[in-house]
């Protein structure tokens, strides 16, 4: 073989090896651009949908990829779990959640079409906040107190408290409230927060319970009064409010949660670089301020705190809805 044809055969070799380095890169840089999907189980412009859209636009520029929030509205969030379960587990699904749908509805449903103890890993905690009893502008009443006391004297014992959803926390805080202090309280189940707030904006319910991103603006227009709150101390944004726990209510100290949640079998290095980057995410001032606006506490916490909590909190939840007697529907 001639000198010229060495040549050109080396030409030819160097030519598809660096054709092969831009396929990979090619390949790498498209995986890169594959959007990430952050689901929400709740519709547009709820609390949970604007907390993951205020993350999701930092994220993105943390992981070097398209963050997209897809709404999977219905059944508090049960859909969207469904959906979560049955996605691939490659880092290109998480899911944004609060606690009523890991820890309740299981539950509270007989087949809820998923199990988060083996069908998710949890990635990372983003914030707590409280679940609080607020009473309408048109009700006499400034504490829990007054409350009970206006119930007895005036409803006859009885009286209708409003509830974001059927099976839901504020459903067993009504049971609580009623057995501790000898009143006749309903749990009356809305389609959500948002007709619930109308209706107590309205007085035409006396109260209601609902977490406090949801109550924040009318208790600080003065429109709803909350009386007592969730948690183990005061709320930071309701200093003047008794903990349920400081009124004698049994396990009511743990605050509810949300956090974000990835199929099973996600790679762990997957896992831990989201987990970073929503750490950078919320230890920016900005997202911080945004979101305590929302009524919320931003408490990061990492794959193993976040795990810890949820079991915990879920045990506590489990026990309380057993002892009430509910049966799953």
């Amino acid at each position: 073989m001639s000198l010229p044809s060495l040549s050109r055969l080396g030409l030819v070799r160097r030519t598809l090896a660096l054709g092969a380095l831009l396929a990979v890169a090619g390949i790498a840089q498209a995986q890169t651009s594959t959007p990430i999907r952050l689901l929400v189980g709740f519709p547009a412009g709820a609390g949970t949908d604007a907390l993951a859209r205020t993350i999701a636009d930092k994220l993105k520029d943390e992981l070097g990829a398209p963050v997209v929030v897809e709404n999977r509205a219905g059944a508090g969030g049960q859909i969207a779990a469904q959906l979560l379960k049955n996605s691939p587990a490659d880092g290109h699904t998480f899911f944004v959640s609060h606690d009523h749908t890991i820890s309740i509805l299981p539950a509270v449903t007989k087949n809820p079409g998923f199990n988060p103890a083996t069908d998710f890993t949890p990635v990372a905690g983003i914030a707590t906040f409280a679940n609080v009893l607020a009473v309408s502008g048109g009700t006499p009443a400034n504490n829990i107190q007054e409350y009970v006391n206006w119930v007895k004297t005036k409803k006859d014992g009885k009286d209708s408290i409003g509830v974001p959803a059927p099976g839901s926390i504020p459903v067993f805080l009504t049971q609580l409230i009623g057995k501790k202090y000898g009143i006749d309280v309903q749990a009356a189940p809305y389609r959500g927060g948002a007709p619930l707030l109308a209706d107590m904006m309205g007085n035409q319910i006396a109260a209601g319970i609902a977490g406090v991103p949801d109550l924040m603006e009318l208790q600080r227009t003065g429109k709803v009064r909350v009386v007592a709150a969730v948690g183990a101390k005061r709320d930071p944004l309701l200093p003047q409010v008794p903990t349920f726990t400081e009124l004698g209510f049994d396990n009511l100290a743990d605050y509810p949660w949300y956090g974000v949640f990835a199929p099973v079998g996600t790679p762990q290095p997957v896992v831990d670089k989201f987990g970073a980057a929503l750490q950078k995410v919320l230890a920016q001032p900005d997202t911080k301020k945004k979101l305590s606006d929302m009524g919320l506490h931003v408490n990061y916490e990492s794959q193993g705190q976040f795990a810890g909590r949820v079991r915990s909190y879920t045990q506590t939840w489990e026990g309380i809805i057993k002892a009430s007697g509910f049966q799953p529907q």
